[in-house]
Protein backbone atom coordinates (compact mmCIF):
# COMPACT_ATOMS: atom_id res chain seq x y z
CA UNK A 1 0.00 0.00 0.00
CA UNK A 2 1.75 3.56 -0.86
CA UNK A 3 1.24 6.58 1.15
CA UNK A 4 -0.59 9.07 -1.14
CA UNK A 5 1.50 11.89 -2.41
CA UNK A 6 1.35 15.20 -0.33
CA UNK A 7 0.30 18.31 -2.53
CA UNK A 8 3.83 19.81 -1.20
CA UNK A 9 5.70 17.29 -2.57
CA UNK A 10 3.58 16.97 -5.87
CA UNK A 11 4.41 20.78 -6.22
CA UNK A 12 7.96 20.22 -5.60
CA UNK A 13 8.00 17.87 -8.55
CA UNK A 14 6.10 19.88 -10.69
CA UNK A 15 8.37 23.08 -10.31
CA UNK A 16 11.17 20.35 -11.34
CA UNK A 17 9.45 19.70 -14.42
CA UNK A 18 7.30 16.63 -13.56
CA UNK A 19 4.31 17.14 -15.68
CA UNK A 20 2.30 13.83 -13.91
CA UNK A 21 2.81 15.37 -10.82
CA UNK A 22 1.05 18.69 -12.31
CA UNK A 23 -1.68 16.27 -13.86
CA UNK A 24 -1.60 14.69 -10.22
CA UNK A 25 -2.48 18.04 -9.02
CA UNK A 26 -4.97 19.20 -11.28
CA UNK A 27 -7.18 16.16 -11.11
CA UNK A 28 -7.00 16.51 -7.49
CA UNK A 29 -8.35 19.89 -7.44
CA UNK A 30 -9.70 20.93 -10.22
CA UNK A 31 -13.24 19.46 -9.78
CA UNK A 32 -13.59 21.46 -6.19
CA UNK A 33 -12.08 24.59 -7.59
CA UNK A 34 -14.49 24.37 -10.69
CA UNK A 35 -17.54 24.04 -9.01
CA UNK A 36 -16.80 26.97 -6.19
CA UNK A 37 -16.10 29.37 -9.25
CA UNK A 38 -18.92 28.26 -10.96
CA UNK A 39 -21.17 28.82 -7.98
CA UNK A 40 -19.37 32.06 -7.62
CA UNK A 41 -19.72 33.74 -10.81
CA UNK A 42 -22.46 31.54 -12.28
CA UNK A 43 -20.89 31.01 -15.88
CA UNK A 44 -19.15 27.90 -16.58
CA UNK A 45 -17.12 29.79 -19.37
CA UNK A 46 -15.56 31.79 -16.63
CA UNK A 47 -15.09 29.04 -14.04
CA UNK A 48 -13.25 27.32 -16.35
CA UNK A 49 -11.31 30.20 -17.36
CA UNK A 50 -10.57 31.00 -13.70
CA UNK A 51 -9.52 27.28 -12.90
CA UNK A 52 -6.94 27.32 -15.74
CA UNK A 53 -5.78 30.94 -14.75
CA UNK A 54 -5.92 29.54 -11.53
CA UNK A 55 -3.68 26.65 -12.24
CA UNK A 56 -1.19 28.29 -14.62
CA UNK A 57 -0.62 30.57 -12.23
CA UNK A 58 0.80 27.66 -9.86
CA UNK A 59 2.52 26.16 -12.73
CA UNK A 60 4.89 29.37 -13.75
CA UNK A 61 4.74 30.62 -9.86
CA UNK A 62 2.78 33.66 -10.98
CA UNK A 63 0.92 32.62 -7.24
CA UNK A 64 3.72 31.73 -4.88
CA UNK A 65 2.26 29.37 -2.25
CA UNK A 66 3.56 28.61 0.89
CA UNK A 67 2.77 25.35 2.58
CA UNK A 68 4.20 26.93 5.67
CA UNK A 69 1.07 29.58 5.40
CA UNK A 70 -1.47 26.73 5.31
CA UNK A 71 -2.83 23.85 2.72
CA UNK A 72 -2.67 23.98 -1.27
CA UNK A 73 -6.53 23.77 -1.52
CA UNK A 74 -7.17 26.62 0.34
CA UNK A 75 -4.63 28.80 -1.17
CA UNK A 76 -6.32 27.41 -4.43
CA UNK A 77 -9.96 28.93 -3.44
CA UNK A 78 -7.98 31.68 -2.47
CA UNK A 79 -6.28 32.75 -5.92
CA UNK A 80 -9.78 31.69 -7.90
CA UNK A 81 -11.96 33.52 -5.16
CA UNK A 82 -9.33 37.11 -6.05
CA UNK A 83 -9.29 36.40 -9.44
CA UNK A 84 -13.00 36.31 -9.58
CA UNK A 85 -13.25 39.41 -7.61
CA UNK A 86 -10.95 41.05 -9.71
CA UNK A 87 -13.01 40.01 -13.13
CA UNK A 88 -16.10 41.42 -11.52
CA UNK A 89 -14.51 44.79 -11.14
CA UNK A 90 -13.72 44.81 -14.82
CA UNK A 91 -17.13 43.83 -15.66
CA UNK A 92 -19.22 45.66 -13.17
CA UNK A 93 -20.98 48.45 -15.67
CA UNK A 94 -21.90 45.38 -18.02
CA UNK A 95 -23.39 42.67 -15.56
CA UNK A 96 -26.53 40.72 -17.28
CA UNK A 97 -28.24 37.96 -15.26
CA UNK A 98 -29.24 35.26 -17.31
CA UNK A 99 -32.70 34.77 -16.82
CA UNK A 100 -32.62 31.24 -19.38
CA UNK A 101 -31.34 28.34 -18.74
CA UNK A 102 -30.14 26.98 -21.96
CA UNK A 103 -28.16 23.76 -19.97
CA UNK A 104 -24.31 25.23 -21.03
CA UNK A 105 -23.92 25.93 -16.73
CA UNK A 106 -23.82 21.95 -16.30
CA UNK A 107 -21.28 20.73 -14.31
CA UNK A 108 -18.97 18.02 -16.19
CA UNK A 109 -19.88 15.05 -16.32
CA UNK A 110 -19.38 13.02 -13.31
CA UNK A 111 -21.62 10.28 -12.59
CA UNK A 112 -19.85 10.04 -9.15
CA UNK A 113 -20.32 13.55 -7.90
CA UNK A 114 -22.96 13.87 -5.32
CA UNK A 115 -23.13 17.21 -6.30
CA UNK A 116 -22.96 17.25 -9.87
CA UNK A 117 -26.31 14.67 -9.30
CA UNK A 118 -27.78 17.44 -6.69
CA UNK A 119 -26.90 20.55 -9.05
CA UNK A 120 -29.11 18.31 -12.21
CA UNK A 121 -32.31 18.53 -10.41
CA UNK A 122 -34.71 21.86 -10.42
CA UNK A 123 -34.69 23.03 -6.69
CA UNK A 124 -30.74 23.06 -7.32
CA UNK A 125 -31.62 25.60 -10.35
CA UNK A 126 -33.61 27.72 -7.73
CA UNK A 127 -30.48 27.68 -5.44
CA UNK A 128 -28.25 28.48 -8.13
CA UNK A 129 -30.31 31.45 -9.56
CA UNK A 130 -30.57 32.24 -5.20
CA UNK A 131 -27.18 31.91 -4.63
CA UNK A 132 -26.34 34.32 -7.95
CA UNK A 133 -28.42 37.16 -6.37
CA UNK A 134 -26.51 36.96 -3.09
CA UNK A 135 -24.19 39.72 -2.22
CA UNK A 136 -20.38 38.27 -3.51
CA UNK A 137 -18.91 38.43 0.39
CA UNK A 138 -21.65 36.34 1.56
CA UNK A 139 -21.73 33.91 -1.62
CA UNK A 140 -18.12 33.34 -0.96
CA UNK A 141 -18.93 32.01 2.54
CA UNK A 142 -22.29 29.84 1.81
CA UNK A 143 -20.34 28.45 -0.39
CA UNK A 144 -17.25 27.36 1.20
CA UNK A 145 -19.12 26.76 4.34
CA UNK A 146 -22.28 24.34 3.01
CA UNK A 147 -20.94 23.21 -0.16
CA UNK A 148 -16.77 22.61 -0.05
CA UNK A 149 -17.19 22.21 4.34
CA UNK A 150 -14.64 24.13 5.29
CA UNK A 151 -14.50 25.47 8.64
CA UNK A 152 -15.19 29.18 9.96
CA UNK A 153 -10.48 29.41 10.04
CA UNK A 154 -10.14 27.90 6.52
CA UNK A 155 -12.83 30.49 5.20
CA UNK A 156 -11.46 32.94 6.95
CA UNK A 157 -7.88 32.53 5.55
CA UNK A 158 -9.49 32.21 1.72
CA UNK A 159 -11.47 35.69 2.35
CA UNK A 160 -8.82 37.01 4.74
CA UNK A 161 -10.83 38.24 6.97
CA UNK A 162 -11.40 37.60 10.63
CA UNK A 163 -13.35 34.55 11.74
CA UNK A 164 -16.39 36.94 13.30
CA UNK A 165 -16.79 38.36 10.25
CA UNK A 166 -17.00 34.69 8.37
CA UNK A 167 -19.77 34.06 10.81
CA UNK A 168 -21.53 37.39 10.36
CA UNK A 169 -21.50 36.92 6.33
CA UNK A 170 -22.53 33.20 6.62
CA UNK A 171 -25.48 34.12 8.75
CA UNK A 172 -26.40 37.41 6.79
CA UNK A 173 -25.83 35.12 3.48
CA UNK A 174 -27.85 31.89 4.88
CA UNK A 175 -30.61 34.72 5.89
CA UNK A 176 -30.62 36.40 2.19
CA UNK A 177 -30.14 33.18 0.40
CA UNK A 178 -33.35 31.48 2.53
CA UNK A 179 -35.47 34.97 1.92
CA UNK A 180 -34.86 34.35 -1.55
CA UNK A 181 -35.58 30.69 -2.12
CA UNK A 182 -39.17 31.79 -0.07
CA UNK A 183 -39.58 34.62 -2.42
CA UNK A 184 -39.00 32.41 -5.59
CA UNK A 185 -41.41 29.39 -4.22
CA UNK A 186 -44.02 32.13 -3.27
Amino acid sequence: MTTPTTDTDLLRQTRSGAADAFAALYRRHQGPLYRFALLRCGSADTAADVVQETFMGLLTDRFRFDPLRGQLQHFLFGVARNLILKNETAHQRHVVLDGGDDGDDDLPDDAACPLARLLDNEAAEEVRRALALLAPHYRDAVILYEIHELSYAEIADICQVDIGTVRSRLSRGRAALAKRLACMKG
